[in-house]
């Protein structure tokens, strides 16, 4: 598996540097924009192959890029649908309490829920966009999480069973988010998020 793997990212590495640059980002944008929409992807090692292909910086970008445009995807989509699915669960008063629930949440709680690596994103993906939360919210909660989310990624890059067991990874991951929380913070006030 390890040499299957190995060959994969040399396959990647040399496909960047012989062919068009455009397109080798566009395949790297890709990928991890297809994670956001296909839940069961990987998005971990999407982002790891591209720091590998790219190199941490423009492997950083790349990815940060993409899964935001992957989460925004995912919310329009939900969003455009959504009146359909309402129409249809009318009667559901869990489920409009759980849709009033998640529109109304707290912007920096929206953040920290993002930036934590192992909160299945496309579930939120989809709540927020069938709930009544404004894009512009999303996006900002978005744009500062996707941050600490793939820098844990593409530099701390455990697993779960070895971020609960390993003192170190866990107080990195707490300072991450502690920083995503201020960020936040900071945030709302520049930009009148509710």
């Amino acid at each position: 598996m390890e040499a299957m793997l190995q060959t994969f990212i040399e396959n990647i590495k040399d496909l960047v540097q012989s062919s068009n640059i455009f397109l080798s980002i566009f395949l790297g944008l890709a990928i991890v924009v297809l994670e956001s929409i296909i839940p069961m992807l990987p998005l971990a090692l999407f982002i790891a192959i591209n720091m590998i292909a790219f190199g941490n910086f423009l492997g950083f970008i790349i990815s940060w890029i993409g899964t935001i445009i992957g989460c925004s995807l995912s919310f329009y989509i939900f969003r455009k649908i959504r009146p359909i699915l309402l129409k249809k669960l009318k009667n559901d008063s869990k489920l409009k309490n759980f849709m009033m629930k998640i529109g109304n949440i707290d912007f920096s709680k929206l953040v920290i829920i993002l930036s934590i690596p192992f909160t299945p994103a496309f579930s939120i993906n989809i709540s927020a966009g069938l709930s009544n939360m404004s894009y512009k919210k999303y996006l900002f909660a978005l744009i500062i999480s996707k941050i600490f989310l793939i820098y844990f990624w593409g530099f701390v890059g455990t697993t779960l069973m070895e971020s609960i067991t390993d003192i170190d990874v866990l107080i990195k991951l707490g300072f991450l988010i502690l920083i995503a929380f201020l960020l936040s913070k900071i945030v709302i006030k520049k930009f009148n998020i509710k």
